[in-house]
């Protein structure tokens, strides 16, 4: 259902969309930011709920220099755990650090190509893409992550490096699209 997938150097998409907070934000919302991860989500996926925990940490460990924006654009007809009103019951439970958006329209999931949730988008301080991907090897055992691919790619961002794997293939459950 989406379109290409940005590729690295592919400038941002932009979007306004509502959050569970009750505001709006856009890329525009973040513009001090030095960098911005995108990341397509959504409440009933597994390895979601699985990552929570770690892109809360990786929200307040870099908070100085990062933004994570969490969208969700799974259609709620035939999954009502995704609905607006459950997404904000989630991000309060949880704690969320991070906006949590919702793309009723789906439009934004299809102009990035995002295919699956959790899904990673890292984006630099003119918002083009630096990574593209999953967040770590092991999303069912945090305590054996051998390889810390979001982590890494901030890390060589914010001190000016090339990245080093600047493209993972995705996993996770794929975006629920409206028929």
């Amino acid at each position: 259902m989406a379109t290409d997938t940005l590729k690295t150097g592919s400038q941002a998409p932009a979007f306004t969309l509502p959050a569970t907070d009750g505001k709006m934000y856009s890329l525009e919302s973040f513009a001090q930011k030095k960098a911005v991860v995108v990341i397509f989500s959504c409440n009933h996926c597994p390895y979601v709920q699985a990552y929570e925990d770690r892109i809360i940490e990786i929200q307040k460990d870099y908070s100085k220099d990062l933004q994570v924006i969490a969208i969700s654009s799974n259609e709620d007809e035939n999954y009502p755990e995704d609905s607006f009103e459950k997404m904000k019951e989630r991000a309060l439970m949880k704690g969320f650090n991070f906006p949590y958006l919702h793309d009723a329209s789906q439009s934004v999931a299809k102009a990035y190509g995002a295919t699956h949730t959790p899904e990673i988008f890292l984006f630099d301080s003119e918002r083009k893409m630096v990574f593209h991907g999953k967040i770590d090897d092991n999303w069912q055992e945090p305590q054996n992550v051998k390889s810390k691919y979001l982590r890494n790619a901030i890390d060589e961002l914010l001190s000016g490096k090339q990245i080093s794997v600047p493209e993972t293939f995705t996993i996770g459950c794929t975006i629920k699209w409206k028929k």
